[in-house]
């Protein structure tokens, strides 16, 4: 039975540098579910994609300024990757703090390649399972998680990926974790 998403509002948490593949296909993807992708950036009106993280893709249109944003508006949180996206998130006071209000909210979070070190910032990966782009299984390690190689990681309301390559099942597990709804589990 396909999942649904009919009235739920999914927040994408995005700045200058995001990996395009990261951010649309998940987008794509909570679209078709029925679902409405809300782009949000500590930006103003538009962010740069990248291809690879050295070629300049498409800009898109913020939705939502993240001084305006609140985490209570939305059923989870999607955090693409993206190395320089990724950087800047994670120095970003207001982002680290609205990662972490998914978390104490016990909703679900899903984050792909270098989108973790936001989640390391917020202080919520110690005790978790999780993997990421390769360069950042030290940093998860040194913060509590425990880092493995795979394709999609779903550790209690937290989804995480690698790269491009594992969107298909990455975009898969966001949507099917936010229709699930809260997770109890899931904690700061």
């Amino acid at each position: 039975m396909a999942q649904t998403l009919d009235g739920k509002k999914i927040a994408f948490l995005l700045t200058d540098g995001v990996e395009q593949a990261e951010l649309t296909h998940p987008w794509q993807a909570v679209k078709d579910a029925g679902g409405t992708p809300v782009l949000i950036s500590p930006k103003g009106d538009t962010v740069q994609g990248m291809n690879g993280d050295t070629e300049e893709g498409d800009t898109f249109d913020v939705d939502v300024k993240l001084a305006d944003a609140k985490p209570e508006d939305y059923a989870s949180l999607v955090i693409p990757g993206g190395v320089v996206n990724a950087d800047h998130l994670r120095t970003e006071k207001a982002a680290v703090a609205f990662a972490k209000a998914f978390f104490d909210a016990h909703k679900p979070v899903a984050s792909i390649c270098h989108g973790p070190w936001l989640l390391i910032e917020a202080g919520v990966v110690d005790g978790r399972t999780m993997t990421s782009y390769p360069s950042l299984q030290t940093d998860l390690r040194n913060a509590g998680a425990t880092w493995v190689d795979e394709t999609v990681v779903v550790d209690a309301g937290l989804t995480t990926s690698r790269n491009p390559g594992d969107l298909d099942a990455f975009s898969a597990k966001v949507v099917e974790e936010a229709a699930e709804g809260q997770h109890p589990e899931q904690h700061a």
